[in-house]
């Protein structure tokens, strides 16, 4: 860290152990992500409450070139934080998880959900209630009327735009759609 550790107690003593213990947090933290800047650490120990005894809150604020991370969860979610050093354990296993998101972020290994595909109505067999659908990338699709989410098949047309919701059949059978659904133009 190029800005020395703070750490911050409210409503209880400064204690040399939970000093050692956010400090050995902090020094794995850097495992996550080495260009940590920054590691403000505040240990709160709120009023005591009638009901629930006392729950310690460990709130951090980290600093990485162009964000700010901040872990900053309520006491009384967490019965198990009456234990100061589960409240530590808790708040800085949470800042990992924010760091490792952060730096995925930073080499664009983030998750990209695929659209499914679209397609048009190529034909359309009322009677019987089915029809099939060419996607943008090739296939030719059965589906039913029961598998269109929206609409009304009985009004459907012909190149009418759709997207697709894909159940794979039998090698000798063409794709099934489980779902279509209406594109409005």
């Amino acid at each position: 860290m190029q800005i020395p550790l703070q750490i911050t107690f409210r409503g209880l003593r400064p204690s040399p152990a939970i000093e050692q213990t956010i400090r050995e947090h902090a020094a794995k933290l850097e495992r996550f992500y080495e260009r940590l800047t920054r590691c403000r650490v505040v240990v709160e120990s709120p009023h005591r409450r009638h009901n629930k005894g006392k729950l310690y809150h460990v709130s951090l604020d980290l600093t990485v070139p162009g964000a700010e991370l901040v872990v900053n969860r309520e006491p009384h979610q967490r019965h198990e934080h009456a234990d100061v050093y589960v409240a530590i354990r808790d708040a800085f296993n949470a800042a990992a998880r924010q760091l490792e998101d952060y730096a995925r972020r930073q080499r664009g290994e983030v998750k990209s959900h695929e659209a499914p595909p679209t397609g048009r109505v190529v034909q359309l067999f009322p009677e019987e209630g089915y029809g099939f659908i060419d996607t943008t990338d090739g296939r030719h699709v059965y589906f039913h009327k029961h598998s269109l989410l929206n609409g009304d098949f009985e009004t459907l047309e012909v190149g009418t735009p759709v997207e697709v919701l894909f159940l794979e059949a039998a090698p000798d059978r063409a794709p099934q759609a489980t779902a279509v659904r209406i594109l409005h133009p």
